[in-house]
């Protein structure tokens, strides 16, 4: 198994005529996804002719079957696919493109104006109605699918960086198959399983429904994005949908316990529960698993670069809504080590930085050797031969079971909603604004609110702050609170007092 197009190929034949995807517009059948993704394959072949090496392929569309269509035109025709927020600021696409310089970008009609204001350097655009109608040559498809070996490139997803330049980690086709196959043999995945997505294309969870679909032939049932703004309608929709298997974000998860949406329902369809992304507050977990008991929970965890998820944790018993919820232990053919500060091995109880070893890690980040020779490093403890592991940045301990308990970050990143974020990249944003002399962002974990405190002149209110700050870096990063200072309180040695600033937020919720 080579790469997941082989690994869908056999799908396809096996459930030809069977539902693969469903979202608010269409049913597309395996036979029919495989025929659609021909054509694009076959449209970007042509062009490649005359071209050498990969040819990533950014796909600039609403999230969609089409959407879809796109990613596995890309993987036939033997290159990686480059998914973006098709509301993504023009500035930040334009810093991936920088960071591209060749390939394709796929997008809509709709959206393909948005390119004319953009150096493509030697990225061809395409109209999906277009590329989707162009003649199938599946002799060309099928013998570039041929040369793909399990270390090419799957797929590159650009996460927060904090210069205010996003990292595009490059996923490898072995990342992919092991963490479908781990996923199939541990919870029991297979052809009638029903996956209700919630996760964005450009975030790294929808490899979950999308690989478990390709892998098992489930049926991957799009949820539409407006429905998660109403999520006490969520139960009704998994029951219409006949929906038996969920992989969420513990934000949204939580927006339906706290609606009381799950009061006197019944959810027939629904088996399991998985979530990840960021921390799942037993407070809300508990109110699912009084409602509903007989469910697998499963809690998960995994930055993008180890191929969404490298531990796992399935909920076997009652935690106080103070306790810690673990993320347990390393999944198959994968090694979870926790280092001190002297990079030995931390002990019991002890907190140190969690780095991971296995196969599934990513190629580095694309474009960026520097970047990627800080994080994939050679495991300390072994001397004997090359050991590549990822130093995650996040801080956890051992428990006498052996299962992992997640801490935080040892620097600014943050999960917040399911998305990484660098609150430098924020800082580094709001800093260019004009009337904005200084800024810190602080993440309050308690309120789960981005925090932007910014030195100013001016009377600023969020919303104008935010509507300029929209034009630099995705909505999910914008602050949900502004606090104005004449000026930043310092440390000793010149640098902002985070600290500080972080007691103002506790003293405020107190």
């Amino acid at each position: 198994m080579n790469s997941a197009i082989l690994m869908f190929e056999r799908t396809a034949k096996l459930y030809k005529d069977k539902i693969a995807v469903e979202d608010e517009y269409e049913q597309v059948s395996f036979s029919g996804l495989r025929n659609r993704a021909l054509s694009v394959a076959s449209g970007l072949l042509s062009v490649d002719r005359e071209r050498t090496g990969l040819q990533p392929v950014i796909v600039y569309m609403p999230k969609s079957a089409k959407a879809l269509v796109c990613y596995m035109g890309a993987m036939y025709s033997g290159n990686p696919y480059v998914p973006v927020d098709i509301d993504i600021p023009m500035k930040r696409l334009q810093s991936i493109i920088d960071n591209m310089r060749t390939g394709h970008i796929i997008t809509d009609a709709e959206h393909v104006k948005n390119l004319d204001s953009l150096n493509l350097y030697d990225i061809k655009p395409h109209v999906y109605a277009d590329i989707v109608s162009s003649e199938i040559d599946e002799y060309a498809v099928m013998e570039k699918v041929s040369l793909v070996i399990d270390s090419d490139p799957i797929y590159v997803m650009f996460t927060s960086g904090s210069t205010g330049v996003p990292k595009g980690v490059t996923i490898p086709h072995r990342g992919i198959i092991d963490y479908a196959e781990w996923l199939r043999d541990t919870f029991d995945f297979d052809e009638n399983t029903v996956l209700g997505n919630q996760a964005p294309f450009y975030f790294d969870n929808c490899t979950f429904d999308i690989y478990t679909m390709f892998l098992t032939g489930a049926k991957m049932v799009i949820i539409p994005e407006v429905l998660f703004r109403f999520p006490n309608k969520l139960p009704e929709y998994l029951t219409e949908k006949q929906i038996n298997t969920i992989f969420w974000v513990p934000t949204v998860l939580i927006s339906v316990a706290n609606s009381g949406a799950l009061e006197n329902i019944e959810l027939p369809y629904l088996k399991k529960v998985l979530f990840c992304g960021e921390a799942m507050p037993n407070k809300q977990l508990n109110i699912w698993r009084r409602h509903f008991p007989d469910l697998l929970y499963a809690n998960l965890y995994g930055p993008t670069e180890i191929t969404d998820a490298c531990t796992y944790y399935i909920v076997d018993r009652e935690f106080a809504d103070s306790d810690p919820l673990p993320i347990g232990k390393a999944r198959r053919n994968m090694r979870a080590i926790i280092l001190n500060e002297e990079d030995k091995p931390a002990k019991v109880g002890e907190i140190g930085e969690l780095c991971i070893l296995g196969s599934p890690l990513a190629r580095g980040y694309w474009n960026n050797p520097d970047t990627t020779r800080k994080v994939f490093v050679q495991n300390p403890l072994c001397p004997y031969y090359d050991d590549r592991m990822y130093r995650t940045g996040d801080l956890a301990y051992f428990t006498e079971d052996g299962n992992i308990i997640f801490v935080g970050r040892s620097d600014s990143q943050i999960k917040h909603r399911g998305n990484r974020i660098e609150l430098g990249e924020i800082e580094t944003a709001a800093k260019s604004l004009a009337y904005i002399n200084n800024a810190c962002v602080i993440y309050d974990t308690d309120a789960q609110e981005i925090v932007l405190f910014a030195e100013t002149d001016e009377e600023l209110v969020l919303r104008k702050v935010n509507l300029d700050l929209k034009k630099i870096v995705p909505a999910y990063m914008l602050p949900g609170r502004l606090v104005c200072m004449e000026k930043l309180p310092l440390t000793p040695n010149g640098k902002i007092d985070r600290v500080l600033l972080k007691s103002k937020i506790a003293k405020r919720e107190a």
